[in-house]
């Protein structure tokens, strides 16, 4: 009696250390395709209008005006905190967000698998409009987040910290910090997510 509980334990344990061997599995597979991602989208393509001013070849006294578009590659920042990354669309100007600040910002949620995919939240006008997606805040309320108080995901609070009023980014991280195995509406467990954040404003005091 006593060996057969004894190797019920060792199956038992053995079990648990499997599931928890695929379970990491899943999340370096995740990193993986996180990695590939921002590498893929970091790089974009920029372009302005450059004016060309050349003296006029008939009468020197004038000057001739050309426009000419120019087009160059620009690489954008990508800051990692504790899991998370964020990826920089767009800078923002003033303090960055610290751990004891507060911020306001309009966001958009995705099931990440490779790119985001299924949109599962937004408060974003455009965005929620595009996807032909029922919001969840019907109102479009801005989402307004003391980061002492608020509640969130492991994920999206580190990923948030650092960030500056006006900026647009992206913070994407693994299920290890987002809902692990947790259901949360439509969210399958262990899902890696990326959220696109609009920053209306950020404040320290």
């Amino acid at each position: 009696m006593k060996n057969k509980i004894i190797l019920l334990l060792i199956l038992c344990m053995s079990a648990a250390s499997c599931v928890k061997d695929k379970l990491e599995e899943t999340y370096s597979r995740q990193e993986t395709q996180i990695d590939t991602y921002l590498t893929r989208n970091r790089v974009v393509k920029r372009d302005s209008i450059q004016i060309i001013i050349t003296p006029n070849a008939d009468d020197p006294t004038k000057n001739d005006t050309t426009k000419v578009k120019v087009e160059w590659e620009d690489t954008l920042d990508v800051v990692y905190n504790n899991g998370a990354a964020r990826l920089i669309k767009t800078e923002g100007t003033g303090p960055e967000l610290t751990e004891n600040g507060a911020v306001s910002f309009y966001y958009a949620g995705y099931i990440f698998s490779s790119s985001p995919s299924t949109l599962f939240a937004t408060n974003h006008r455009e965005t929620a409009e595009g996807a032909k997606f029922e919001l969840t805040d019907a109102d479009y309320e801005l989402i307004e987040a003391d980061m002492t108080k608020a509640r969130m995901i492991d994920g999206l609070r580190n990923g948030l910290i650092g960030v500056r009023s006006g900026e647009e980014c992206e913070i994407v991280f693994s299920g290890k910090h987002g809902f692990g195995d947790e259901i949360f509406g439509t969210i399958p467990v262990n899902s890696a997510l990326l959220y696109k954040i609009w920053v209306v404003g950020v404040s320290n005091e």
